[in-house]
């Protein structure tokens, strides 16, 4: 399969990494708007194609995917409709709906390293879509209503799961932990966390229950974080972007 990257920033440059490492089979060909970003991409994926030309890129593709900034989708589009025939046209840029896009995919930057939380919309191209997204992580197919949701979760929620492994590092750092093994303790204890709930299908309160001994420490700290709002604070953090 023949996949051109248009926009290799944060989310494309990830995509192609995540795609170029997970399957050898694909022939991926990469655009940017600067050579520097094309020379550092290509440095982490020798075997890619790359190019400034946008509508050169396309010429041989199968499947077209859109990770400019939302600003320039429809500039992009105009560009390279001449040779968009028969061509799968996947746009990651969010909120922007145009006519010629066949899927609108939301993934976050973790694709990376094959770990996104990927969401694309229901339409008829949306299994082939998925198909190739699941490649760099877990995927999920949902209606259009879903779409914003799922990219506050994820897309979003990415950052908002680093914000909080910060502040457990900063709270390490305040009880004695170098910066550097606070961070990696709290990082291993989260990765504990997904582990225990992914292996045992347990709802988190019911895993939680087992690490919490009646007149506990753990009590007391779930009760402090109660005090301060923190399931009211997650969810308007996510209901923020829905506005």
């Amino acid at each position: 399969m023949k996949i051109t990257i248009i926009g290799t920033g944060n989310m494309g440059g990830a995509l192609v990494k995540g795609f170029a490492t997970r399957d050898v089979t694909l022939d991926i060909t990469a655009t940017a708007r600067t050579q520097q970003t094309l020379d550092d991409l290509k440095k982490a994926c020798p075997y890619i194609t790359t190019t400034l030309d946008n509508r050169q890129a396309v010429k041989e593709a199968d499947v077209v995917v859109l990770a400019v900034k939302p600003w320039l989708v429809q500039q992009v589009i105009e560009e390279i409709m001449p040779e968009l025939e028969g061509k799968l046209l996947i746009s990651v840029a969010a909120g922007v709906r145009h006519e010629r896009i066949d899927v609108y995919v939301m993934p976050n930057i973790a694709a990376e390293f094959g770990e996104s939380m990927t969401f694309v919309e229901e339409s008829p191209q949306a299994k082939k879509a998925a198909k190739l997204f699941e490649k760099v992580g877990q995927c999920r197919i949902v209606p259009q209503r879903l779409m914003s949701a799922g990219m506050m979760m994820a897309g979003c929620g990415i950052a908002y799961v680093m914000r909080f492994l910060r502040a457990m590092t900063e709270g390490g750092v305040e009880m004695g932990f170098y910066p550097e093994d606070a961070k990696q303790i709290a990082m291993q204890t989260m990765q504990g966390a997904v582990a225990l709930l992914r292996e045992t299908k347990l709802h988190p309160e019911v895993a939680i229950d087992k690490v919490t001994t009646p007149g506990g420490v753990t009590i007391k700290g779930l009760n402090e974080l109660d005090h301060a709002g923190f399931n009211s604070a997650v969810i308007r953090c996510l209901k923020a972007g829905l506005k």
